[in-house]
């Protein structure tokens, strides 16, 4: 039996550990009911098991029957703040709560995954480390487990992969990159300060607007001019807040938005031009203004062995057909960066696209839907990652 039929025969106990995640989709840090799923999809299985101090994390590790490295596998726990309008029988009950970007996917794989690779204890040279993460939808979730100690230790982790589910992909099918996968995210805040007054006597007052209007072409323009074409980033204004009524020139015109690169120096390449153009270009207008960057995730960069090493393994355990290298890097960011600072790794992007259906809907779309039937290629990834990154060999 192949690792693949293995995974598929545990296929329907990872739909009904999904689906019982999906009705109940937790946000940000705080997630008890799924980090109790978990637990109870773990226990037995003979991983030890420590849970998080400042989040719902859990850690499960295993050690096989040699001695060797540690692999770590990750799986991202937590839901967006949106509403579900998929129609399905399982869809979330929480209000303003929704699993639109497949972490209950990811943590159904993980867990099944779990039971898989436990099997496979006698073969094992080293220790697999299960990396469960709450938060990873902008509350640092990565950065925190981290902190408390996750990649510390005599056995630290000699590599890192983790799965990301895409529902516009073709079902089951796996792609990645060498290099930058992902980009930072970063938000901008500006304020510009004028000076108010009559709407129909402008040159009495200072006109914010026109000049927050000024510096989001402005802010374009930088992007094509002053930064490398061939090292990106992307800079959108997508927010901007002024005024009262129709006659009245007000005194500030905020703005917020965000910047996305692929590299740490484009980033603050980006960042030092965005402070010189907003304060420039106000002041040239007699005003004043002031650029706040609130930092994000970094660039999520693949190494370049660990990559080649994802693929390989999905293109023996999913077959040749399914997987490929990955054309671009994606401007999206991901909090497993913080891993990827750390530990050499990859990331891979697992298609979950239904079968049948005309351009279905993005992550983090309130209709977005998968097709589960991929959940058991995620299952033979996770577990083939471990499983041949300690077959002895290193």
């Amino acid at each position: 039996m192949t690792l693949f039929d293995e995974a598929r025969d545990l296929l329907d106990d990872a739909v009904a550990l999904r689906r019982r995640i999906h009705r109940h989709p937790e946000v940000g840090l705080d997630l008890p009911e799924t980090q109790t799923a978990v637990l109870e999809a773990l226990d037995g299985l003979g991983y030890e098991i420590r849970t998080g101090q400042k989040t719902t994390s859990v850690t499960a590790t295993l050690d096989g029957a040699h001695s060797g490295p540690t692999v770590l596998l990750r799986g991202d726990m937590d839901a967006l703040p949106m509403p579900e309008n998929t129609g399905l029988d399982f869809a979330s009950e929480v209000p303003g709560a929704m699993h639109a970007c497949g972490h209950d996917t990811h943590t159904a794989m993980l867990a099944t995954a779990a039971k898989l690779i436990a099997t496979h204890r006698d073969d094992l040279h080293g220790r697999v480390l299960l990396m469960f993460q709450p938060g990873e939808e902008g509350y640092f979730g990565a950065k925190i487990m981290i902190e408390e100690g996750l990649l510390d230790g005599d056995r630290a982790p000699a590599a890192a992969f983790a799965i990301h589910q895409t529902s516009h992909t073709r079902s089951g099918f796996v792609e990645t990159k060498p290099g930058p996968l992902c980009a930072s995210a970063d938000t901008l805040l500006i304020e510009v300060l004028g000076r108010g007054g009559h709407a129909s006597a402008p040159y009495l007052a200072l006109d914010p607007i026109a000049v927050a209007a000024e510096i989001t072409l402005a802010l374009q323009v930088m992007v094509t001019r002053r930064l490398n074409v061939f090292d990106p980033a992307v800079i959108t204004i997508a927010h901007i807040d002024a005024g009262t009524t129709d006659n009245v020139i007000p005194e500030v015109a905020s703005l917020e938005g965000t910047l996305r690169a692929l590299s740490q120096e484009t980033r603050s390449r980006a960042i030092e031009h965005a402070h010189r153009l907003v304060e420039g270009i106000a002041s040239a207008h007699g005003m004043g203004a002031k650029l706040t960057v609130d930092a994000g995730y970094p660039p999520t960069i693949n190494d370049d062995a660990m990559a080649g090493f994802a693929l390989d393994v999905a293109k023996e355990v999913l077959g040749e057909e399914n997987a490929a290298l990955q054309d671009d890097p994606l401007m999206g960011a991901e909090d497993f960066s913080y891993v990827l600072q750390r530990v050499p790794g990859a990331m891979v992007r697992l298609g979950t696209a239904p079968p049948g259906v005309e351009n279905p809907a993005p992550n983090h779309s309130n209709r977005m839907i998968r097709d589960e039937q991929a959940m058991a290629s995620g299952i033979a990834l996770y577990a083939g990652w471990g499983l041949r990154f300690l077959d002895g060999s290193r």
